[in-house]
């Protein structure tokens, strides 16, 4: 999957008329890509445009513009009825496992309903796989005509796993999906993860802001600030070498399990920029311990700086 320059503007409406006044700018002309197979770690303060880039890619939240080219086609292009054909293909995990399952349906219900939209299989073997794709995750398979209710957290997003699991995809996008568990559920399920993408040779984007959960899971990751990709690296050199001054900042803060080695942290002064306001040339210049006269002037372009090493900074 190819992501190109791709754009997506909230309207503020104001007055009677509810009249445009300005854009909030979620997500402003980023690019990436994504190799299958991989786990590429996209991470970044909160409201840096993480998840809407989730959403955009899976055209729950249309693109303003640019490109999402999958399987050699724009996908960001085509109608909402073509659309659907890629549904099973593209699957999303949510943050949330409270308010991503409907409390009125049952297990089976939620699992199955993907299954009847896109007309898989028959009745009695939608029900056999939906006893398959629980065992697989980790949940009893005679659970399955209980309600969301009636599970923890941590069942709970399994449950979510098991619903993207259903139509076989190729990419499934995980949108902060152990933020809400417990540490020691979390590795349940980051483990999970790994397991299914070996078993299924799945893809992942998988969105956080624990940079530890990243190291471990990830291939590659990239940084995201106020709506911008800021540097793109394979894991190992992203943690030797990391460029950007605020991916630096991210990785100095990370805990190392070790008393006897005290990290020097970067704290950034001052708080993030509005993205209905972002500032000009780089947005992160206001905050950064390196900045240069160029830095607000000129926006820094996303350049190789070694093989697979990407940085958007006027440093390089």
């Amino acid at each position: 999957m190819s992501i190109k320059n791709l754009t997506k503007y909230f309207p503020i409406k104001k007055g009677v008329f509810k009249s445009t006044v300005g854009w909030i700018k979620a997500v402003d002309n980023i690019s990436f890509d994504i190799y299958q197979g991989e786990t590429l770690g996209l991470v970044g303060e909160s409201g840096c445009g993480k998840s809407t880039t989730a959403l955009t890619i899976l055209r729950l939240e249309e693109p303003t513009s640019g490109e999402i080219i999958f399987q050699g086609e724009n996908i960001a292009r085509i109608s909402k009825k073509k659309m659907r054909s890629y549904r099973k293909d593209l699957q999303i995990i949510f943050q949330d496992p409270y308010s991503s399952l409907d409390p009125r349906m049952k297990i089976k219900n939620i699992i199955i309903e993907g299954l009847i939209t896109h007309k898989l299989y028959n009745s009695s073997t939608r029900i056999k796989k939906v006893g398959e794709l629980l065992e697989k995750v980790g949940i009893p398979s005679d659970y399955m005509d209980r309600f969301p209710h009636e599970f923890s957290g941590g069942q709970r997003q399994r449950i979510g796993i098991a619903r993207a699991l259903a139509l076989n995809p190729k990419v499934i996008i995980c949108d902060e999906a152990v933020s809400a568990l417990d540490v020691s559920i979390r590795s349940q399920i980051i483990n999970l993860f790994k397991e299914l993408q070996k078993e299924f040779n799945l893809t992942y984007l998988f969105i956080a802001h624990d940079l530890s959960v990243i190291k471990y899971i990830s291939d590659r990751i990239a940084v995201m600030y106020l709506g911008k990709i800021v540097e793109i690296a394979p894991k190992d050199i992203f943690f030797s070498k990391t460029l950007h001054p605020y991916a630096q900042a991210l990785v100095s803060a990370v805990p190392v399990p070790n008393p006897n080695f005290q990290r020097k942290r970067i704290l950034l002064a001052g708080d993030v920029p509005s993205p209905a306001n972002p500032p000009s040339g780089c947005r992160f210049h206001p905050r950064c311990q390196k900045v240069k006269e160029i830095c607000s002037q000129v926006e820094p372009e996303l350049k190789e700086v070694e093989q697979g090493h990407l940085v958007a900074c006027h440093l390089y």
